[in-house]
């Protein structure tokens, strides 16, 4: 699996990566699925002591969660890539899966907003996406690149998911380092929005914001240069026909994973 690192951040000089983080801990089974981030039963008494003693601690980093960070970055002090850091972390976690971020370069989201320039935290987490927003932009991705074993893991693969998540910020720098690694006929995309709503995540505003339609059709637009079928949702199958002019074959199925995401993988296998 390959993760977004455009949205990692710097808290009381730990590197925090969020993306990497959520797909260890979700395969690890340990994943905070009601809060949607960090591990589940944590406690936050590193973050009360902060905040005590006058540090910002609008950032909620978890007790448990903040044992990542701090073996993280002893890892990367000692020499250590994000993608060997990443390779421990999976192995003390009892992982079996190959997690890779998307780089070991440093990439970072900056939203332009009404109220300035932010980082992907100050306006997801600080901001909760309050200022208008007017341009998204990577620093540091004309100069960032994928890693070998990010290209290799791709040209290995029998077929390459591009996962329901935002477009705009999840999936667009991954496949701005990835996207000659990327066979057509052998890469899948899945639908992020069904009946106009996203499945996680203020996708939808944020496409509306910046000028796409925040439908499927507009989603597999952006794809249609790496993807060769686009799995929609039943529930959106009148626009089948539309998403195939763009040359795609479309999959329709249950998008919506209420049941661990089987019946998406399902769907997603069945793509020949």
């Amino acid at each position: 699996m390959i993760a977004n690192t455009a949205d990692d951040d710097e808290f009381w000089g730990l590197l925090v990566c969020p993306d990497v983080d959520a797909v260890i801990y979700r395969l690890a089974g340990v994943f905070n699925d009601k809060a949607g981030y960090g591990v589940k039963d944590d406690t936050f008494h590193v973050l009360e002591t902060m905040s005590s003693i006058g540090e910002k601690a609008w950032f909620r980093i978890g007790d448990k969660d903040i044992a990542s960070h701090l073996v993280r970055e002893g890892l990367l002090a000692i020499g250590c890539t994000l993608t060997e850091a990443t390779r421990e972390l999976c192995r003390r976690f009892q992982v079996s899966a190959l997690v890779l971020p998307m780089t070991d370069g440093r990439v970072r989201t900056r939203f332009t907003t009404d109220a300035g320039e932010l980082s992907f935290q100050e306006y997801f987490v600080r901001e909760r996406l309050r200022p208008k927003l007017q341009r998204i932009e990577f620093a540091g991705l004309d100069v960032a690149r994928p890693t070998a074993e990010v290209i290799a893991a791709l040209r290995e693969a029998d077929r390459v998911i591009i996962g329901p998540s935002n477009p705009l910020i999840s999936i667009a720098p991954i496949l701005a380092l990835v996207r000659p690694a990327l066979v057509r006929e052998r890469t899948i995309a899945v639908t992020p929005i069904v009946e106009g709503l996203a499945l996680k995540g203020p996708t939808v505003e944020m496409m509306r914001a910046l000028g796409p339609e925040p439908n499927p059709v507009e989603v597999a637009r952006m794809y249609r240069d790496v993807a060769g079928v686009f799995v929609l949702d039943t529930r959106d199958r009148d626009l089948s026909g539309a998403i195939e002019g763009l040359g795609y074959r479309v999959v329709v199925g249950d998008t919506v994973m209420r049941d661990g995401g089987r019946t998406l993988a399902a769907a997603v296998l069945s793509a020949r």
